[in-house]
Formats: structure tokens, sequence, C-alpha cells
């Protein structure tokens, strides 16, 4: 077997330097390495909770702070400890409780039909359609119109007089509701914008849920003689089940946030009110004029706060009844 002889005059490290400098080097390596695997996911999700604590935790405990003292917009550097009495005045105000019973209704009577809407129309994008991209873009332009768009231009249909509804229902007798001015018209009117603008956007969720569902469903009750009803009722609810509960969640929270469309519905002094009765306040119309019209920061903190409370409560009922539907279908 061959060998080679060193050259003269080459170096010649000391025995086991080598090897001990490639174990330091490797011990660092791997030190460095461990700090990384477990340092590198804290890093990478810093930035959201570095934005979340100046943007959401921050001023939520903020407004906690300004709902337990009294605090005017003519001067917000002098503050003044008052404990629950904020609390306590918006829950003795008979508007707080109005404010609270039409975010309820216009609530219910736009979540509902929005709800089942997109779900029909979910099912038929869900069927081979021609242009069917087309369709979901169509149906998707409402979301992506602003707010004060749409409520500008619904406010101009649901004009008393001289309105496009009016003038459509003068041919059958009916054309002159005023539709701003009535307990229940204003709450049909406010509730078609929200459905008009949020339909579309809760069908493409819907039906990107019923894409997800096997196909070996389908075929299964197809030939076991079910129509494509039954097939829907049966096969397609059940699976869409928690998505449905999901927008049920995100619906209620968009209803507890309702400002622009009952602003605009009249505009001027009659929308930041809520009508002239009060018949269409919400709640961010009545937080709206404790804390920018009346500069009362501390009750309109405490309005808040009670927002968030009652979003918890039917977030908790939600949740309560999406777990008894698991344990009915288990």
């Amino acid at each position: 077997m061959a060998t080679t002889t060193p050259a003269r005059g080459a170096y010649t490290p000391p025995p086991g330097s080598t090897g001990t400098a490639s174990k330091r080097h490797s011990t660092w390596r791997s030190r460095l390495w461990r700090f990384d695997d477990k340092a590198s996911p804290y890093a990478y999700i810093a930035p959201f909770f570095l934005i979340f604590g100046a943007f959401g935790l921050y001023p939520l405990l903020y407004t906690g702070w300004i709902a337990l003292h009294r605090v005017e917009m003519t001067g917000l550097d002098q503050s003044e400890w008052v404990g629950f009495d904020n609390f306590a005045k918006i829950l003795q105000d008979s508007e707080f409780w109005t404010a609270v019973a039409n975010t309820f209704v216009i609530g219910v009577i736009s979540t509902v039909p929005q709800l089942l809407v997109a779900l029909g129309l979910a099912h038929l994008l869900n069927y081979r359609l021609r242009a069917s991209t087309f369709w979901r873009t169509v149906i998707l332009t409402p979301y992506a119109t602003s707010v004060a768009t749409a409520a500008l231009v619904f406010a101009l249909v649901f004009r008393a007089d001289g309105g496009l509804l009016n003038w459509v229902l003068h041919f059958f007798g009916a054309g002159n509701t005023d539709w701003g001015n009535g307990e229940w018209t204003s709450k049909i009117a406010i509730s078609v914008i929200v459905i008009w603008r949020w339909t579309g956007y809760n069908a493409l969720i819907y039906l990107a849920a019923m894409q997800a569902v096997p196909t070996d469903l389908y075929e299964a009750a197809s030939i076991d003689g079910a129509s494509r009803w039954q097939q829907f009722r049966k096969v397609t609810i059940p699976a869409l089940r928690p998505t449905i509960l999901f927008t049920i969640v995100i619906s209620t929270i968009g209803s507890m946030q309702l400002f622009g469309e009952p602003l605009l519905l009249q505009g001027g002094t009659l929308g930041s009110v809520g009508g002239s009765e009060h018949q269409y306040e919400t709640l961010s119309i009545y937080l709206f004029n404790y804390g920018w019209k009346l500069g009362h920061l501390g009750p309109a903190a405490a309005v808040a706060w009670a927002m968030l409370v009652l979003l918890l409560l039917i977030a908790l009922i939600n949740w309560i009844v999406g777990r008894i539907m698991r344990k009915s279908a288990a």
C-alpha cells in the first residue's frame, strides 16, 4: 500500500489540537442551532404581538381606564376617579337600552336573510357554471364598495320624496312610505344595505367550505336515490355547520359595530342621533353621541366595554349552541 510522506518544512499541528478545535466549533454551532430553533418562532410571531399590543391591547386597557374616570373632550389631561359611575349612568339611561334593542333587531333582520341568501348563492356557484369566476367576482363586488358609497346610494333609493323605491311602489299603490322616519321601515332600510354589502362575502366563504366536502358523500347519496335538495339538506348543511357558526359569529360582531349605515341613511342631525325618535340608533351611534358630540369620554368608554361584554355573551351562546349541535351530530 502506498504511503505519503509530509514535505520537509511543512507545519504539523500538535497531536489532538485539530480534534479540539473541531469539537469546539461543533459545540458552538450546536448551541447556535438550539438557540435559533427555540428563538425563531418567537421572532416570527413578534411583529403580530407588537402591532396587537400597540393598536389592540393598549387601546382596550386605556378605554377601560377612561371608563372608570370622568374625562371630558375639552380637558383630556384632567381626569377624576369615579369608579363604576359611568357604567351606572348608561345602564340607567333608557336611550342606551333603546340602542341595544335597535342593534339586536337590525342584527337579526340583516343576518338571517343575509346568510340564507349567501348559502343559496354558494350552492348555485358550487355547480359547474359557465364563467364561474366572473359570477364569483360579481357577487363580491358589493363587499369591495365602501360603506359611505353604499349608504349614500341607498339613502337616495329610500328617500321619502322622489326616492327610487317609492317611485316603483307607486305603481302598486304604496309609494308614500317614509322609510327613514318609520319604526320598522328605517330598520329594514339599514338591513337592506347590510345584506347587499355582505351577502357575497359570506357566499364565497360557504363556497370554499362546500368545495371541501368529499364528492364521495354526494355520490353515495345519489346512488341511494337522494335528490339534489335532499343532498343539500343531508350532506351539505351538516358539513357546513362549523362554517355557518363562524359566519354567524362574524355577522353578529359586524351588526354590533353598525355605524356608517345608520349615520348616513338620513344624514345630518337626524342620522347622528339615529332618527327623530332614535328609532334606528345603534350602540355605535349612541357611543358617538356621548364621546364626540357631548364630549363625555367616560360614559362613551363605558359603552364600548358594554359592547365588548355583549359580544362575549353572544360568542358564549354561539359556542354552547355549537357544542350541543356537535354532540347531537355525533
